[in-house]
């Protein structure tokens, strides 16, 4: 592949984070004088949703020991810009690698997480051990996620939010030829780039695929497990999606107003679908969770934020079902994520080129197995450079 050049063009504007002191003052009020819930006298720890102990120690940590200053230089050590795309103020962070010829990579995160995400990443794909296999990576928030979020912008589904982003890569950084990785929404987005820009992507990293939950006709005992394990999250684990699939806004004033509510909402995906064992700290720090929930807290983001649940339900699945991704796509399955189809079933979607499964690891793995993640990465854009 031909080396690219990396120069931002003159509308995307440099961009440095600063939350604002009374934003900081405010959210220390808010802390003080929280309203804590009962909590059901029977049960386990975490069987309703939050623990009131554990949510009770971390608000602690935020109000006592968590450093939002050290944590906001920390990503302004990456190089952010901001420009505007389809009415949006999208923000992004682009990394050159620093190998001979450098291969753009376009990573996309989800929903709950946002680009703090990949802090951990993106240093293993721009300074691999072997320069070959080097990445200039573009990390942009989602529309309406954090960073790229304005009140009274236009919500994007994930198509949109498909078309933003190669408009991104192709008009405003011009690359016209590039890789794409992602999960969550950034999945979503990832395959859609590879379905609807397919002259442009050279090839699909998943760590989620996005399927359609349909009946199976699948026979044999991977279909089965598919299928008890489908129907466990689907009457167990969906309640969060329904709503925010269907009265979003209801749902915003009271995570906009509250931070330890934000707060609770965020942490029990957090903890539901990763390799925690059931317990948070055994996989991510104080530090992290809080800052990931600090960049919705202080934008104000989260109900925006749900716009693209409300999208898929009421617009249509971003991928047609009578359609495959021929781009190569590369797959990498992780134990404690929500949903693991057999490949057979993938193959009708995609054109499956490397599938992986990993012995640990779950839905956030640019958090909890970067290293993993990001061999992964280089061993399959490796043949495709």
């Amino acid at each position: 592949m031909e080396r690219q050049s990396t120069s931002t063009t003159s509308n995307a504007a440099p961009f440095t984070l600063h939350v604002a002191d009374d934003v900081l003052a405010d959210l220390r009020q808010r802390l003080e004088h929280t309203r804590w819930p009962d909590e059901p006298p029977i049960g386990e720890p975490w069987q309703y949703g939050t623990d009131l102990g554990f949510l009770k120690q971390l608000v602690a940590y935020w109000q006592t020991a968590y450093d939002w200053r050290a944590q906001e230089a920390e990503l302004n050590a990456f190089p952010q810009f901001s420009v505007p795309i389809h009415g949006i103020d999208l923000h992004f962070v682009h990394i050159e690698g620093n190998g001979p010829n450098p291969t753009p990579l376009l990573l996309s995160h989800g929903w709950p997480g946002s680009v703090w995400e990949f802090h951990k990443l993106i240093p293993l794909l721009t300074e691999p051990d072997d320069p070959r296999d080097a990445f200039t990576v573009v990390a942009p928030s989602l529309p309406g996620y954090t960073l790229s979020f304005k009140p009274g912008q236009p919500r994007f589904g994930a198509p949109a939010i498909a078309d933003t982003f190669a408009r991104l890569m192709g008009d405003v950084l011009g690359y016209q030829r590039y890789a794409v990785q992602g999960g969550d929404w950034g999945a979503y987005v990832s395959a859609r780039l590879g379905y609807a820009h397919a002259d442009h992507v050279i090839g699909v990293h998943l760590n989620l695929l996005p399927l359609r939950r349909e009946p199976l006709t699948l026979e044999g005992p991977e279909a089965d497990a598919y299928r008890h394990e489908l129907d466990y999250w689907l009457r167990e684990e969906t309640g969060y999606s329904s709503i925010q699939s269907t009265k979003p806004q209801t749902l915003a004033y009271a995570l906009t107003d509250s931070p330890v509510g934000l707060a609770a909402w965020i942490v029990e995906k957090f903890r539901t679908w990763s390799d925690c064992d059931g317990d948070l700290s055994r996989t991510f720090s104080n530090d992290d969770l809080l800052t990931n929930i600090m960049l919705y807290w202080t934008t104000g983001a989260i109900g925006s934020s749900f716009w693209p649940y409300y999208a898929r339900l009421h617009e249509g699945w971003p991928l047609p079902a009578d359609r495959r991704v021929e781009v190569p796509t590369a797959y990498i399955s992780f134990p404690r994520d929500i949903l693991h189809p057999p490949r057979v079933l993938a193959e009708r979607a995609f054109n499956i080129q490397r599938w992986t499964i990993s012995p640990r690891g779950g839905h956030f793995a640019a958090l909890e197995q970067p290293e993993r993640l990001a061999a992964d990465i280089r061993e399959f854009f490796r043949g495709l450079r």
